[in-house]
């Protein structure tokens, strides 16, 4: 009778394996909160400047990183699990999970690339003065919590707000959001809204 069980219970193991739960890779460089609150504290308030000349196109994005890998394809190729590549670095398979919402995806056209601090928002606080190359390099930035894969409908309903006006679905990701976000305004020496400050600041508070 126990031999019985036990192959029956074998048998369950090995027709219904546990599902993969995937968790989000930490992008590099993100500070503490104790950290981030410091940097918070060192930030310029003030505000926003005009849209006014702003394009995508000026903060040239998605360059060559490796071979022939572009910066969206080396992020998910970061932030996937089991990735695998054609010889273009194109993502035919693999899973990413979305810190943002939960959720997570097989097919790499479910996942936009996240600019933590969306071009538009650093447009209108220092980028407008900056060089090209210098929006190159914040727009493709490896080295800092600025390039992130989620859900791409959560991305799109982001937009360009501030965290002021636009928070992660998850309130588990307020935290580590925030963090990114200060980082990411310190590094690049951006400007911050007192309304963005705030919203920063209460979102620190859930660390």
């Amino acid at each position: 009778m126990k031999s019985t069980v036990l192959l029956t219970l074998v048998a369950l193991a090995t027709a219904a394996p546990a599902p993969l739960h995937l968790t989000a890779r930490a992008p590099p460089n993100v500070p503490s909160a104790s950290e981030a609150r410091t940097q918070l504290a060192s930030l310029t308030v003030a505000a926003q400047g005009p849209q006014t000349g702003y394009s995508r196109d000026l903060f040239p994005h998605w360059i060559a990183q490796s071979g022939t890998c572009n910066t969206r394809e080396t992020v998910l190729k970061r932030d996937g699990s089991g990735v695998v590549t054609n010889s273009a670095c194109v993502s035919t398979s693999g899973s990413w999970f979305s810190p943002y919402d939960g959720a997570t995806w097989s097919a790499a056209s479910d996942v936009d690339i996240d600019h933590m601090v969306p071009l538009s928002n650093a447009w209108k606080s220092g980028a407008a003065s900056w060089t090209t190359a210098r929006r190159q390099a914040f727009a493709n930035d490896l080295s800092n919590p600025q390039l992130l894969a989620v859900t791409d409908n959560v991305n799109q309903a982001k937009g360009d707000k501030g965290p002021e006006d636009w928070k992660p679905p998850l309130t588990s990701y307020y935290c580590m959001y925030s963090r990114m976000w200060i980082k990411v305004k310190s590094v690049y020496a951006l400007t911050i809204t007192s309304a963005e400050k705030s919203a920063l600041t209460s979102m620190l508070g859930s660390c």
